[in-house]
């Protein structure tokens, strides 16, 4: 997937506006709408500050796999797991700590 389009999908899972992101980021409307056309590319900095303002990874937002990390599921289950409070965060561990001990005991 491509920058521009995992971009316009946080943005929209977030239910924000392109102003809104661009004004919150300070950075031009343009030049945010040229990120999500992939017309133009932002610097390492405004890439940081875009992974850190939708709390996702820089790997996640640049949809690069590592041969460690070589599974889109665990980008996308750390991104869920960063955007739920705390109260939730906690139930997804229990919950993922379920799970193993249910798979251990078959």
């Amino acid at each position: 997937m491509k920058f521009g389009e995992i971009l316009r999908e946080l943005i929209e899972e977030n239910d924000l506006t392109q102003k809104q992101v661009a004004k919150d980021l300070n950075i031009a409307p343009s030049t945010l709408g040229n990120y999500i056309h992939d017309s133009r590319e932002p610097d390492f900095n405004t890439i940081k500050m875009i992974a850190n303002y939708f709390k996702v990874s820089i790997d996640y937002l640049m949809d690069y796999r590592s041969a460690l990390a070589d599974n889109k599921s665990e980008d996308e289950l750390l991104r869920i797991y960063r955007l739920l409070p705390l109260e939730q965060q906690i139930l997804l561990i229990e919950q993922g700590k379920l799970l193993l001990r249910l798979n251990k005991s078959k």
